[in-house]
């Protein structure tokens, strides 16, 4: 378990490498989860920091997920993009997992926009369906937030009753709408992987309220509403959930549902982000 001087040193430390690269301050930071990182690619004027270049940054091991941080400007506004994100499974600590976050909020980031690629559990899903997260269930054994507080970047006991916030999913919806996209939400169960889950476990993540399940977000989340910044999920249903499609599951076809559904998402976000205050 790290401690709250040594962890808040690392942040720092990151945060001096990337500012003097910086040819802007960004204001939303972007999270793109598995087989969704196009979205980078249409950042302008981009400044393009290989994690493995940043200290303290862990470093993608999954398809789907590239390894850059990218600062520039999208659809006009200043954005920090992480094409691709860190994993429980991977074997990092959650304090791993989250330095991004950490990072995002040491340089003044006041809002998240966190992607990810999910298992449906709603029978009324597609796979290809775009999913505004409502909440989320933690069912990864862990928490961020477990040991020291980081009292200089929040509370103790943070609040997360609107973890994803009510204001900016309205504003989802209502684009949703103007595009012709199915207008849905839905609560999202974070669990620790890397296997898939059985079907008994689907039957009972049904039964607790779940609609999604995945892998990732939940301790992004947590660790950005500690830091008292503004956080919209979206999740991208990639395969409905075991027990329910008749075709076993594999992470190819996470990759070729992102790929399929790429332009709606793009255009999706680029039209989103310009409504997110």
């Amino acid at each position: 378990m790290i401690s709250e001087e040594l962890l808040n040193a690392k942040i720092n430390e990151a945060k001096a490498y990337v500012t003097k690269k910086l040819q802007v301050t960004p204001e939303l930071g972007i999270i793109l989860g598995s087989g969704l990182g196009n979205l980078a690619e249409l950042v302008q004027d981009p400044i393009v920091i290989p994690y493995q270049e940043i200290p303290h940054f862990p470093v993608s091991t999954v398809q789907g997920h590239s390894g850059k941080l990218i600062t520039g400007t999208l659809s006009g506004r200043p954005v920090m993009v992480l094409q691709g994100r860190f994993h429980y499974y991977e074997g990092y600590e959650m304090h791993e997992v989250t330095f991004p976050v950490r990072l995002m909020q040491a340089m003044g980031i006041k809002g998240l926009l966190v992607t990810n690629a999910a298992g449906g559990i709603n029978m009324e899903y597609e796979p290809g369906d775009l999913i505004l997260i409502q909440d989320h269930i933690n069912l990864m054994g862990s928490n961020p937030l477990r040991g020291a507080n980081l009292s200089s970047l929040g509370p103790r006991f943070p609040d997360l009753s609107d973890s994803y916030n009510t204001g900016w999913r309205q504003k989802a919806l209502a684009l949703m709408g103007d595009m012709d996209l199915k207008p849905l939400q839905g609560v999202y169960a974070g669990v620790s992987g890397p296997s898939y889950e059985t079907p008994a476990e689907i039957r009972y993540l049904r039964t607790i309220g779940a609609d999604l399940v995945g892998m990732s977000t939940v301790p992004e989340v947590i660790v950005a509403n500690h830091g008292g910044m503004k956080v919209l999920g979206i999740s991208c249903v990639t395969n409905m959930a075991a027990g329910i499609q008749a075709r076993k599951l594999s992470h190819a076809e996470v990759i070729e549902t992102t790929q399929r559904v790429g332009e709606t998402f793009v255009s999706f976000v680029q039209k989103l982000i310009q409504l997110l205050d």
